[in-house]
């Protein structure tokens, strides 16, 4: 447990939250200030700062939980679909430096823009950026 840490503090108990669901090793409850109603923040109980940082068996049973409140959360709230979003470093609006999932749902018409500001690749640029990506692989 990180001491400053917010998620730490609520995995302890030391800071209410609406919990959802809990197993040994993630936590899921409701983001206090929810995209829609239903709105959830899964997290590891165990302190890492990010995906970077997070060991493959805790990755997976992370997304293991991920998928099941999901579906959950779906069906819960009538939604038609969900959004799983992660954030990662400052540049990507991570602000609680401890790994979470959110569980955004979805609705038709919910007036929530995706991929604003997407582009194409320039002539040659996927090439490069795919080898670039896969030398970083080995």
């Amino acid at each position: 447990m990180e001491q400053s840490c917010l998620f730490c503090k609520i995995i302890a108990g030391d800071i209410p939250a609406e919990k959802v669901y809990e197993d040994e090793h993630t936590l899921a409850f409701l983001d206090i200030h929810p995209t829609s109603m239903g709105h959830m923040l899964v997290a590891p109980k165990a302190h890492f700062e990010n995906i970077y940082t997070l060991p493959d068996d805790v990755a997976g049973k992370f997304f293991v939980t991920t998928k099941k409140i999901a579906a959950a959360v779906k069906e819960a709230v009538g939604a038609d679909g969900v959004n799983i979003h992660m954030n990662n470093d400052p540049a990507a609006g991570q602000i609680i430096f401890h790994a979470h999932i959110h569980i955004i749902p979805r609705f038709l018409g919910d007036g929530f823009e995706h991929w604003q500001g997407a582009r194409d690749y320039n002539e040659g640029e996927a090439v490069r950026i795919a080898e670039s990506i896969r030398t970083k692989l080995l």
